[in-house]
């Protein structure tokens, strides 16, 4: 099974986070490890998550942004520190584990069993048999915004904003987080939007495996409010402009399917990013051993 790293956005978790859970299931699976990165937050959140990375720094990581800059940046970072990393898998998930860790495992094997397949989305389907406690106004909101989305985007997906993704560790991935995300809230859409200009429609859509998920439940405490739903259909118009009729992607994506520069790349189905989308970060503060 390839080593996969999860990133861990957390924003004023200190209450609420189950570090126990983390430990638990980072004993069971040995080849998922785990980097929490602290948005700044305001409560003791970074000393409990470096105090717990500390003792386990071969499986867990914790680094700081120095103010609250919202979960879209928190998971960017992450990921620029992830792809740094030697995991092969590289992905995200939410800290209240609103979707269980075993997710993991099953996001993991979708993408070993899939070698085509770039990128893993969980999908809360109310199926029978799954366990998705989900309230019906938002199963509703969420399945219409997703329409939306997928109309704008070219492409089908039933739960673009789902918080547990899992990708491949290559340049692709370097490409789709390299810079800042327009969104605060829906920056998901922003990663398939990017997904989508680096390539045809019918190759992303290969690209992408959505899993439903066996559990899922809304915790309560969420940060997301109604009003951020309204927000979002703002930003679907503001991505809309910035991806597909603006010039500045367009080039990019030029770029992207520029001549790869490893032989490694070269036999992969997306092309390497070029040097222009490449960012490496140093963590404000590193888990001490």
């Amino acid at each position: 099974m390839p080593q996969s790293l999860f990133v861990i956005p957390c924003y004023n978790e200190a209450d609420r986070i189950d570090l126990a859970a983390f430990d638990a299931f980072a004993v069971a699976n040995p080849e998922i490890n785990f980097l929490f990165v602290n948005d700044g937050s305001s409560d003791a959140t970074s000393e409990i998550l470096h105090q717990f990375a500390g003792r386990r720094p071969d499986r867990f990581m914790a680094i700081d942004l120095p103010h609250n800059q919202g979960k879209a940046e928190a998971v960017r970072v992450g990921m620029l520190q992830a792809l740094d990393q030697e995991a092969e898998l590289i992905g995200f998930l939410d800290a209240d584990l609103a979707t269980p860790l075993a997710e993991c495992r099953r996001l993991q094997e979708a993408l070993a069993r899939r070698p085509e397949i770039q990128m893993a989305i969980g999908v809360r389907l109310p199926l029978a048999g799954h366990a998705i406690q989900r309230k019906r106004i938002r199963r509703w909101i969420g399945r219409g915004f997703a329409r939306v989305a997928s109309t704008m985007l070219g492409i089908a997906i039933a739960d673009t904003q789902c918080g547990a993704k899992l990708l491949r560790s290559n340049q692709l991935a370097r490409f789709l987080f390299a810079t800042p995300f327009l969104s605060r809230w829906i920056f998901d859409v922003e990663v398939f939007a990017r997904l989508r200009i680096a390539g045809d429609r019918l190759a992303v859509r290969d690209a992408i495996y959505e899993l439903p998920l066996e559990s899922w439940r809304e915790i309560p405490g969420s940060k997301l409010r109604p009003r951020h739903f309204l927000l979002a259909i703002g930003d679907l118009a503001m991505i809309y402009r910035e991806y597909f009729l603006s010039r500045r992607w367009k080039e990019r994506a030029v770029e992207l399917r520029s001549e790869p520069e490893t032989a490694a790349d070269a036999s992969a189905p997306w092309p390497a990013a070029p040097h222009s989308v490449r960012a490496k970060i140093k963590p404000t503060r590193k888990a001490s051993a």
